[in-house]
C-alpha cells in the first residue's frame, strides 16, 4: 500500500525508465537526500541544483527546448512566487512562436497547509497557477491519482504545474486503488524503495514491476455521489469533504463530493451536471479567498446555471491573511477544517429556494 509521496516518487522512476524524463531536479532533489518529503529518492536522473528557483525555472524551459524532458521541483510552493516572468514565457512559448516550439516539462511542488509550516512553508499556488495561461495544472487527492497524474503530466507536450498537497503526503492508498505492480504490504514496499537512515551511498531501490496508469488531465472525479449539495473541491479538502459528507449523511443531509483534479483544464462537463443534480453548490479550498479559482467557478456557474440554483453558491476558503498561522489553533483558523465544510454543507442544504 503505497503513500502518496511514494507513489509520486515510483511514477517519477517509470517516468525515466519508460517515458523518456531526462533530469529531475531541483534543491536537495538528488543524493543523499532525495527531496525534503523523499519524493526523489533513488532516481536515476535526480540531480542537485543551487538554491535558486528562477534557475531551477529557467533550467527546466532551456531543457525542454533543447529536446529534453525536465521534471523541476521547486521545494515549496511559497518560493515559486519569484518566478513568475519565467512560468509566463514557459507558458507563451508555444503560442507566441505559432505552435512550433513545445515546452514539454513538468514542475512539481507541495502545497497548502497541514504540517505546521507557518509563514513559509504553507502558502497555496492555485489561484496563481491558474491565473498563468498555457499551463496545465493538476492537484491528486489520493496516492492512486497521485501516480496517474504524474505519468499523464510527463507525457503532454505542454507545461504541467503538479501541485502536491503536503498534508496528503503520508497517507496510503485504500484496497481497490492500487497503483498495479505494488506489493500488498506496506513495509515490502519500504524496505525496497525507502532509503535508509545514515549511510546511503551503497544503497539502491529495488523498484516493482509497476503498471502504467493514466489519469487523464482534465477529468474530474466523482468522490461520493450525493444529491442535496455539490462540493467542488481538490487536494488535501477532499478527504476533509468526504468526511463531513460522512457525518451529514447521518442527519439526513446527502452531500456529493467532486475532486476536481485538474484545476486547468478542468471538468466543466462534471460539474454542470452535479450542480443540476444537486442545485446548491459549495466551492472549498485552501488559497486565500480573494481572486480565488473558487470564486472563477461561481461565476461561470451563476452566469450558466442560474436558473438551476436553488440556493446562493458558496465559497470556502483560506483568510486573506499574509500567512498561515504557526500554531494549532492559528493554522487551524487560516484556512478550511472539516468543521467548517460541515457547517458551510449544512446552510446551503438548508436554504429555503
Amino acid at each position: 500500500m503505497a503513500t502518496m509521496i511514494q507513489a509520486i516518487r515510483m511514477a517519477l522512476h517509470v517516468g525515466e525508465s519508460k517515458l523518456g524524463v531526462t533530469d529531475i531536479f531541483g534543491e536537495d532533489v538528488g543524493p543523499p537526500l532525495g527531496g525534503v518529503f523523499t519524493g526523489t529518492q533513488g532516481l536515476e536522473t535526480a540531480w542537485n541544483t543551487p538554491l535558486d528557483e528562477r534557475g531551477i525555472v529557467g533550467m527546466a524551459i532551456g531543457l525542454a527546448l533543447a529536446g529534453r524532458r525536465p521534471v523541476a521541483e521547486i521545494q515549496f510552493c511559497d518560493y515559486a512566487f519569484n518566478t513568475i516572468d519565467l512560468l509566463k514565457i514557459a507558458g507563451n512559448t508555444y503560442w507566441s512562436s505559432g505552435g512550433d516550439w513545445n515546452v514539454p516539462l513538468v514542475v512539481m511542488t507541495p502545497v497548502g497547509a497541514g504540517i505546521r509550516g507557518s509563514i513559509y512553508h504553507s502558502h497555496s499556488f492555485d489561484g496563481m497557477a491558474t491565473r498563468i495561461p498555457g499551463w496545465k495544472i493538476v492537484m491528486p487527492s489520493t496516492p492512486r491519482d497521485a501516480f496517474g497524474l504524474m505519468l499523464s503530466a510527463i507525457i503532454d507536450p505542454n507545461p504541467v504545474m503538479y501541485l502536491m498537497p503536503k498534508a496528503l503526503l503520508r497517507i496510503k492508498n485504500q484496497p481497490g486503488e492500487e497503483l498495479g505492480g505494488e506489493p500488498a504490504d506496506d513495509k515490502t514496499l519500504s524496505q525496497m524503495i525507502d532509503a535508509p537512515l545514515g549511510d546511503r551511498s551503497a544503497w539502491k531501490p529495488k523498484w516493482p514491476e509497476l503498471e502504467e496508469l493514466y489519469i487523464p488531465i482534465g477529468k474530474a472525479r466523482i468522490a461520493r455521489e450525493g444529491t442535496d449539495v455539490t462540493v467542488l473541491t481538490y487536494g488535501r479538502n477532499v478527504q476533509m469533504s468526504l468526511a463531513a459528507a460522512e457525518e451529514l449523511a447521518g442527519e439526513g443531509v446527502d452531500t456529493e463530493v467532486i475532486d476536481l483534479r485538474s484545476l486547468h483544464p478542468y471538468d466543466w462537463d462534471a460539474i454542470k451536471a452535479s450542480v443540476r443534480k444537486t442545485n446548491r453548490v459549495l466551492c472549498v479550498n485552501e488559497d486565500t479567498e480573494i481572486t480565488n479559482f473558487g470564486e472563477h467557478l461561481l461565476r461561470r456557474i451563476t452566469e450558466e446555471l442560474f436558473y438551476e440554483l436553488h440556493a446562493p453558491p458558496k465559497l470556502l476558503a483560506g483568510a486573506h491573511i499574509p500567512g498561515i498561522g504557526l500554531a494549532d489553533n492559528l493554522e487551524m483558523a487560516s484556512v478550511p477544517q472539516r468543521a467548517d465544510i460541515k457547517a458551510a454543507i449544512e446552510e446551503l442544504a438548508h436554504h429555503e429556494p
